[in-house]
């Protein structure tokens, strides 16, 4: 089991724009460890990585850029709209990117409990690695502005992430716990409040 360590692991989820980031700040603000999927996934592609050189294999060298990084831009133009393609992309990340987080973990033996921050948590099957999954949840229609006014990218690009991912039902419908950021930083904040403190007696009974 997860807990078996005695480690009480949140796993973080949400869709594209609903404030994954944000949340995840006010926790470590909080003194907990937070250990993001975003930044396992730029660690494992650095240069002469094997996931890079597999990559390279794979998709050709062009994703690799002269100074021997991911173009990462160019990948993603390159597999977005081709399933099979994202696949063989996952099939290469994924496991690294798990076994990246998971030994991280490890150096965090004193915090209270631990977050996973990881977007696609129920499409790379994390379910079984985390003791409760915590959604980040907000309406579509505040992922589309939210995301076009971070990103500068169109609806249509929008909308297209978001159909790539698991749909807002089949992630509340996996939660254990859900946050609702639909209003200010104040109330995510009072959100994030309330479920450290559940989340402190969970891992005191542990």
């Amino acid at each position: 089991t997860p807990s078996s360590k005695g480690m009480l692991r949140i796993g973080l989820t949400g869709g594209i724009g609903c404030g994954k980031s944000l949340a995840a700040t006010l926790f470590a603000e909080r003194g907990i460890a937070v250990i993001d999927a975003d930044v396992a996934a730029r660690r494992v592609v650095e240069p002469d990585s094997p996931a890079l050189r597999e990559i390279s294999e794979q998709f050709g060298p062009e994703f690799i850029t002269t100074d021997g990084t991911l173009d990462r831009t160019a990948l993603r133009a390159r597999i977005f709209a081709d399933e099979a393609q994202r696949k063989r992309l996952e099939a290469i990340l994924h496991p690294r990117i798990r076994a990246w987080m998971l030994a991280e973990a490890e150096k965090h033996l004193d915090t209270p409990y631990l977050i996973f921050v990881v977007p696609l948590l129920l499409e790379s099957g994390w379910e079984p690695l985390v003791d409760r999954i915590l959604v980040i949840d907000c309406d579509e229609s505040q992922q589309h502005v939210r995301v076009s006014a971070r990103d500068g990218v169109d609806a249509a690009q929008v909308e297209a992430i978001i159909a790539s991912q698991a749909s807002r039902d089949e992630r509340l419908a996996a939660a254990d716990d859900i946050c609702r950021n639909d209003g200010g930083i104040a109330k995510l904040e009072a959100e994030v409040e309330r479920l450290h403190r559940h989340y402190l007696e969970l891992a005191a009974a542990l």
